[in-house]
């Protein structure tokens, strides 16, 4: 059973990579034949086979404030960065389940390099999609935030030149919980990108923009599998943090 968000495991003993794990060399099997590909949907515990992933990504944990003036950096740790589904899979089944977090704390999984903040520099001209489950007994929160997250390393959210996905949020809260995908821009070209504004943001037209994001909307309601009756909001984080608040106005819905 998973362990308590009271009992973490202790991260860096996470067996993300067989070598060193369980006294073998990671270029050969249990069995000892060196030429035989072990990966971990084979044996979990001694592959030798790893199925690299597009990106690196980060995993960051916001743990719940104590009351105490707390700021935003206390609270926010950087867990551990991985690039491959091997290391994924290590990560997930070590640490605790979205369903046995404490109230007011968050995942975030963001490309390496890229802070789960809006102030970080390639977040600061974009915003997110997210969506709130009000029935949090009735959800499956677990499931679908996995789901989530395999739909962002697996790049299975936009097309491979749109450039938008920064990263995915789940937020623990009384009332609700809430899912996210962050983008790079809202749609539109970032002021005086250069080369930094890549994967066609550069120039990109508002209508252009607009259908990448939509796109992006409509994958992440059907990972969801949220009925059609509902919407799923998009926000800049601009005019969230004008708005003082998470829940600023919608721009799009799908």
């Amino acid at each position: 059973m998973a362990a308590a968000v009271d009992s973490q495991v202790d991260l860096s003993t996470i067996p993300i990579s067989p070598e060193g794990t369980n006294g073998q060399d990671e270029n050969k099997n249990p069995n000892g034949d060196s030429d035989e590909q072990i990966t971990v949907f084979h044996d979990k515990d001694n592959f030798n086979v790893k199925h690299p992933l597009m990106n690196k990504w980060t995993l960051w944990f916001t743990k719940p404030p104590s009351g105490k003036g707390d700021n935003w950096n206390d609270l926010l740790k950087e867990v551990i960065t991985f690039n491959s589904v091997e290391e994924f899979w290590g990560v997930y089944n070590n640490i605790a389940p979205v369903s046995e977090l404490a109230l007011k704390s968050d995942y975030h999984l963001f490309k390496q390099g890229v802070r789960p903040e809006w102030e970080d520099p390639q977040n600061k001209h974009g915003g997110k999609w997210s969506y709130q489950f009000k029935e949090k007994r009735n959800v499956p929160i677990d499931d679908l935030w996995l789901h989530v997250m395999l739909s962002a390393i697996g790049e299975t959210l936009e097309e491979e030149e749109d450039g938008e996905l920064m990263g995915v949020v789940v937020n623990v809260r009384k009332g609700f919980y809430r899912i996210g995908v962050w983008t790079r821009t809202i749609g539109k070209s970032i002021p005086g990108g250069g080369e930094a504004d890549v994967a066609g943001g550069k120039g990109r037209s508002l209508e252009k923009g607009k259908e990448i994001l939509m796109n992006i909307g409509r994958k992440f309601k059907d990972v969801l599998k949220i009925p059609a009756s509902e919407q799923v909001e998009f926000s800049g984080h601009t005019e969230s943090a004008h708005s003082g608040s998470t829940r600023a106005k919608a721009k799009y819905t799908v």
